[in-house]
């Protein structure tokens, strides 16, 4: 897995690429933890646009970040999950807490899932 920092309008916007599993979750972890401290931000911006799987140790990540956050009113957002991604977190719950958009899928998929 590899990320990518930085600092946008928005917040904290991480680029994640690989997989988000049990062998990367411990540094990811640390690592956005780090760049929030660093920053100051309450908002976090998720781009998995290169994320090819998540697993339950990816989604703890996730979740844990959001109970960091939104005590203090801050904010998480998922951008360019694939369909596969996607129906993880969706499953997982995490698309109704948070703002999950969706990518490369078809305008008939998008139609078909509200």
């Amino acid at each position: 897995m590899q990320e990518s920092c930085q600092m946008v309008k928005e917040g904290l916007l991480v680029k994640i690429k690989g997989e988000l599993d049990l062998t990367c979750a411990s540094s990811l972890r640390d690592r956005l933890d780090h760049e929030l401290k660093k920053s100051g931000t309450r908002h976090l911006i998720l781009d998995l646009g290169g994320v090819s799987f998540i697993d339950s140790s990816g989604l703890g990540v996730i979740l844990g970040r959001y109970r960091m956050l939104a005590p203090i009113g801050g904010k998480i957002s998922i951008r360019n999950c694939n369909a596969q991604v996607y129906r993880i977190l969706e499953i997982s719950g995490l698309t109704r807490i948070m703002l999950v958009e969706r990518s490369g899928l078809s305008k008939r998929a998008k139609e078909g899932r509200s």
